[in-house]
């Protein structure tokens, strides 16, 4: 990657069995050796609005103190799920489950989303009630459907283990592992899951040509239909915003009714967080980048393929009290019954460019950097 990388770095790597929980401390580790700023290379095309926590800075033993913890399945009560399991790199940091499995087999209730490009997101969860991703971290690890382990407990739980409490000296000044140190190193490791080179990086750095179907797929997806003007668009980019290609960042701007349910049926969402009936079946406009590695898609994953998802947007919109009005305004003809149901009316030639266009968000370098994996595999 020619721009957006990071300074790889290399500290002390331990080996694990997962199943038996045996970690061996690297005879090169230095556990003394003092912190070592992480220097987080960021695209020039991203947004700089976003904040690093001055209580939590990013450091090389911090982050990969965190990347232990995101795949060490002892942070469960049956030792058997981690961060991981519903979060893999394989899948841009998603699974392919409509719902996750957590301890026991239990199944969860939203589907997992993808992790990448977290810093520009200051809502978590489909309907935003985290507001930092230290709050975030530890919320699955005590959630009973998740991971199932009070985060006292999980404390308590890696203080018994001999390699982790020399390691949270080292990033946080002390052996005593606490919850909150939990949720920092965490916090850390993901901030660096940042996803800027795929052929969609690469066209707006200059070092990819877009095919003319691209091309026109580009164009479709962040153009807001106008008919009376004759300014055909697939309206994507209004909820999907710029080179990140996720919900605007600003409170809950970011957050939408896009039509999957009638009034009788939506799902609380956003008013779960906000007790405003007007924030009814709004969730997060997540990123869309690795779309395509990603499904099945929606809050939901009540839809299986990409190519479902857009039917659902060009004819299949819901009506309902909150539906969102950037939704409702957009179609590619001249409405003349205001009562008329809400499609897009694409050609299947538009479709057909969208789609290429979500394909160009895939970036395979992410989803096999080693700096992102599973230090407890092949070490």
């Amino acid at each position: 990657m020619k721009h957006g990388r990071f300074l790889i770095f290399f500290v002390g790597i331990i080996a694990m069995s997962c199943s038996k929980g045996n970690l061996q401390e690297d005879p090169q580790a230095d556990l003394n050796a003092p912190l070592r700023p992480y220097n987080l290379q960021i695209p020039d095309y991203f947004s700089r609005n976003f904040q690093m926590p001055a209580d939590n800075p990013l450091t090389e033993q911090g982050v990969e103190l965190g990347r232990m913890l995101f795949y060490d399945t002892r942070l469960s009560s049956d030792n058997r799920v981690s961060c991981a399991s519903c979060h893999q790199q394989s899948a841009a940091f998603s699974d392919n489950n409509r719902f996750s499995r957590g301890v026991q087999g239990r199944i969860g209730v939203r589907n997992s989303m993808s992790l990448a490009n977290l810093m520009w997101v200051n809502r978590l969860f489909w309907d935003g009630r985290a507001t930092s991703l230290e709050q975030q971290a530890l919320v699955p690890i005590g959630h009973p459907d998740e991971m199932n382990l009070p985060p006292d407990q999980a404390a308590a739980k890696l203080q018994t283990i001999p390699e982790y409490p020399p390691r949270f000296k080292q990033v946080f000044g002390s052996e005593q592992i606490t919850p909150m140190n939990i949720a920092k190193a965490l916090a850390q490791f993901q901030r660096t899951l940042i996803s800027a080179n795929s052929r969609y990086d690469r066209y707006l750095r200059g070092e990819y040509r877009p095919t003319s179907l691209e091309l026109q797929g580009i164009q479709l997806f962040f153009t807001h239909p106008i008919p009376e003007i004759g300014l055909r668009g697939g309206n994507c980019g209004d909820c999907h915003v710029g080179p990140l290609v996720q919900g605007d960042p600003a409170a809950f701007r970011g957050f939408h009714n896009n039509g999957l349910d009638t009034d009788a049926t939506l799902s609380p969402g956003l008013q779960a967080v906000t007790n405003n009936p007007n924030d009814r079946g709004k969730f997060r406009a997540v990123s869309l980048r690795n779309i395509a590695l990603t499904a099945p898609y929606m809050h939901d994953g009540r839809f299986r393929t990409l190519e479902e998802v857009l039917e659902h947007y060009d004819q299949h919109v819901q009506m309902s009290r909150t539906l969102d009005p950037l939704i409702i305004e957009a179609s590619n003809e001249i409405r003349t019954d205001d009562n008329a149901p809400v499609k897009l009316h694409l050609t299947a030639q538009e479709k057909r460019a969208i789609l290429a266009f979500l394909h160009m968000l895939t970036d395979s370098t992410f989803i096999q950097d080693r700096r992102f994996s599973n230090p407890f595999v092949g070490r």
